[in-house]
C-alpha cells in the first residue's frame, strides 16, 4: 500500500480548497496587501546587495552598470512570466516541484526541492549578513564585531520563528516602509542631492563592454531570488477559491516586477548620476547612494533602518519556509516519511523547532565562512535557485509542447536557455559550484530516502504542503 507524504497537511489543503468564501472586496484587499507585500519581502530586499554585486563584477565600471542591471531586470521579467503560467496551472500552489513531477515524473521533484533547501539557507545567511552591513554603515563603530553582530541577529530572527507565522503582516509593513523611504531617497537624489561620490564614471571593466555586461549580469541575478514564492505561497490562501488564488498569485507577481524592477533601475541610475562606486569596507553601495542623496540626517537613518529590518524579514520568511519544507518531508512514528520524524516535531505555534535548528546551524556556518560579508555570499546565490527556475521553465515548455502551444513553447524554451546560460556563467566562477554540489547531494539523498520509504505519493505537492504546515 502506498504511503502519503504530508498526509495531514494535504488534508488541510483539500479541506481549505473546498471552502468558497472569498469574502468582501475590502477584506480581500487587506488580505492581498498582507499576502503580497509579505511574500515579496525577499526579492525587494535583494535590491540591497544585487546592484553592488553587479558593480563589483564589472570592476567598478559605472558606465556599464545601468545596461547590466537592465539586462538583469529583463531576465527577472522573463522568469516571472513562467511563474505566471505556473500560478494558472497550479492554483493550489506547488511551484517548480509540482511542474517537474507532472512533466517528467515524481523523481524529478527532488531537484527543485534540493535547490530550495540550499536557497533558503543562503537567503537566511545573505539577508542576515546584509542586515549587519546596513547597521554597520549607520554605526561604523560596530565594524570590528561584524561576525558576532550577524550571529546575534541570526539567533534573534530564529528565536522569533518560534512564534510561527504571526509576523507576516509586520513583514508587509516593513516592505512598504522600505519602498516609501527608497522612493523618497531616489526623488531627493535626482532633484536635490546632498553630495556626489568620487568614483569615475567609467573604469576598466576587464573585458570589452558587451562581454563585460554578459559576464557581469549573472552575479546580479541574486535579484531574482524569491520570484518563485507567490506560486507556492498561494497554498496558504485556503479561504479563497482557485480563481481568487490565481488573482492573488498573479497580482503579487506583477507587483514584484514593478517594485523590484523599478527600484533597481532607479537606484542604479542614481548611482551612475551621483558617481557612487564600490563602497569602502564598512559601508554598502546602497547606503552610499542614500547618504549622497539625503545627507547624514533622519532620512538616511530611516533608510538604513528600514532596509535592515526588511532584510531581517526576508531571513525570517526563509526561516519559516525552509523548516516548513523539511516538516512536509518528514514522517511520523506511525508513518514513514522522506526525512526523520524528529524534523516534523512542532510547538504549539506549529513551528518545527528541530528543523529551525538545522537552518540556524547551516546559516551560522556560511556567515562565519564568509566573515559576515554578504558580497562573498552573492556569488553562491544565483546558482541553486536558478536550478529550480530551469526545471520549472523546461517543465512548462514540455506542457506547451504537449498542448500544441508553439508560442508558449518557444517563450519558455528561450527563457530556459537564458537561465541555463546564467547558471553556467556563475558556475564557471569556481566557488559557486559548491551550491550546485550541495543541491545535487541533497536532491539525491532525498530521492534515495523516498525510494527506501516505498515511494510515498504526494511528493510532487510538497511545496504546497510546506506552506500549510
Amino acid at each position: 500500500m502506498t504511503t502519503t507524504v504530508g498526509q495531514s497537511a494535504q488534508a488541510a489543503v483539500n479541506t481549505a480548497a473546498r471552502r468558497r468564501t472569498p469574502g468582501s472586496g475590502p477584506r480581500r484587499s487587506v488580505l492581498f496587501f498582507a499576502f503580497a507585500f509579505a511574500v515579496i519581502a525577499d526579492p525587494v530586499s535583494s535590491v540591497a546587495y544585487a546592484i553592488e554585486a553587479a558593480l563589483r563584477a564589472l570592476h567598478g565600471d559605472l558606465a556599464l552598470l545601468l545596461p547590466t542591471m537592465s539586462l538583469v531586470v529583463g531576465l527577472v521579467i522573463v522568469v516571472t512570466a513562467n511563474y505566471w503560467q505556473l500560478v494558472r496551472r497550479f492554483p493550489k500552489g506547488g511551484g517548480a516541484a509540482a511542474a517537474a513531477a507532472r512533466a517528467f515524473g515524481a523523481r524529478w521533484t527532488f531537484l527543485p526541492i534540493g535547490a530550495l533547501v540550499v536557497d533558503f539557507v543562503l537567503t537566511i545567511g545573505i539577508s542576515i549578513a546584509a542586515a549587519a552591513s546596513a547597521v554597520i554603515a549607520l554605526f561604523p563603530g560596530l565594524a570590528p564585531v561584524r561576525i558576532p553582530l550577524a550571529l546575534l541577529l541570526l539567533v534573534v530572527v530564529a528565536g522569533l520563528t518560534w512564534f510561527g507565522h504571526g509576523g507576516r503582516l509586520l513583514f508587509a509593513v516593513m516592505t512598504v516602509a522600505f519602498v516609501v523611504i527608497s522612493v523618497t531617497v531616489v526623488v531627493m537624489g535626482f532633484v536635490a542631492p546632498h553630495a556626489t561620490g568620487h568614483a569615475a564614471a567609467s573604469t576598466d571593466a576587464g573585458h570589452p563592454a558587451m562581454l563585460a555586461v554578459i559576464l557581469g549580469f549573472p552575479v546580479a541575478m541574486a535579484l531574482a531570488t524569491g520570484i518563485e514564492a507567490p506560486s507556492t505561497a498561494i497554498a496558504q490562501l485556503g479561504q479563497l477559491d482557485d480563481t481568487h488564488r490565481r488573482r492573488f498569485g498573479r497580482g503579487t507577481l506583477a507587483l514584484l516586477v514593478v517594485i523590484v524592477g523599478g527600484l533597481t533601475l532607479a537606484l542604479t541610475a542614481l548611482a551612475v548620476k551621483l558617481h557612487i562606486g564600490i563602497p569602502g569596507a564598512d559601508s554598502t553601495q546602497i547606503a552610499d547612494i542614500a547618504h549622497a542623496s539625503a545627507g547624514p540626517g533622519w532620512l538616511y537613518g530611516a533608510f538604513q533602518l528600514t532596509s535592515s529590518l526588511l532584510l531581517l524579514a526576508a531571513a525570517s520568511s526563509s526561516f519559516q519556509a525552509g523548516p516548513g519544507l523539511l516538516k512536509a518531508l518528514s514522517g511520523t512514528e506511525e508513518r514513514p516519511g522522506v526525512l526523520p520524524s524528529v524534523l516534523g516535531r512542532s510547538n504549539k505555534h506549529h513551528t518545527p523547532y528541530w528543523a529551525v535548528v538545522v537552518y540556524l546551524a547551516a546559516a551560522a556556518v556560511i556567515i562565519v565562512a564568509a566573515a559576515g560579508q554578504e558580497q562573498k555570499l552573492v556569488l553562491f546565490y544565483a546558482v541553486s535557485v536558478f536550478v529550480s527556475f530551469l526545471v520549472g521553465l523546461v517543465a512548462m515548455a514540455r506542457f506547451a509542447h504537449r498542448e500544441k502551444k508553439p508560442g508558449l513553447k518557444w517563450l519558455n524554451g528561450v527563457a530556459a536557455a537564458l537561465v541555463a546560460f546564467t547558471l553556467v556563467v556563475n558556475l564557471l566562477r569556481g566557488w559557486p559550484m559548491l551550491s550546485m554540489v550541495a543541491t545535487v547531494i541533497i536532491a539525491a539523498g532525498l530521492y534515495v530516502r523516498w525510494v527506501k520509504a516505498g515511494r510515498p505519493s504526494g511528493i510532487e505537492d510538497v511545496e504546497a504542503q510546506a506552506e500549510t504546515v
